[in-house]
């Protein structure tokens, strides 16, 4: 069993490939990439097919971790289907995969910094066209987001492994 986890921003381009690379990297290091699939997907569809931006490789290669493999993506309505975690960047995001979603799957969509509510935010600012500065904070977002990300799946995994309680 894999549990799928899709990043959703708007083009793609900056914060959800540095989600991807980042939980990849975490996932990784903790012997336990095989228990997942994950990937991105942006709102829009303005840079399909192309890499992340050059600042966002830039900023993820000066923590370690390589997107420069990573393609952008449209999102569709099957990946709120497929993935058991869309997580959105932003309110905005949010609200388009809810829009977009399959009937019965509108609640599956998430904010992804749900999974850091000591951070006090809800939304990733695009850093798009920004400063080093801006891809860096939202590094700083995004890390702190798949921390709390992998302790929340690391429980659910936990309590799938061993089964039902009886009654």
């Amino acid at each position: 069993m894999t549990i799928g986890i899709l990043f959703v921003c708007t083009g793609n381009t900056c914060r959800s490939p540095m989600a991807v690379g980042t939980l990849r990297s975490i996932v990784r290091r903790a012997g336990i990439e095989h228990l997942f699939e994950i990937g991105s997907a942006g709102t829009g569809n303005r840079h399909v097919g192309q890499p992340p931006s050059l600042p966002a490789i830039e900023a993820a290669a000066r923590r370690g971790y390589d997107i420069s493999d990573q393609r952008t993506r449209r999102l569709a309505a099957a990946d709120i289907e497929h993935f058991a975690y869309p997580l959105a960047m932003d309110r905005t995001h949010l609200a388009a995969m809810r829009s977009l979603a399959p009937s019965g799957f509108a609640d599956r969509p998430q904010m992804f910094l749900k999974y850091a509510p000591a951070l006090g935010v809800r939304d990733i600012v695009d850093p798009y066209g920004g400063t080093v500065d801006d891809y860096e904070r939202a590094l700083d977002l995004i890390e702190a987001g798949c921390a709390g990300l992998l302790q929340h799946l690391r429980s659910t995994l936990e309590r799938t492994a061993k089964g039902p309680t009886p009654a």
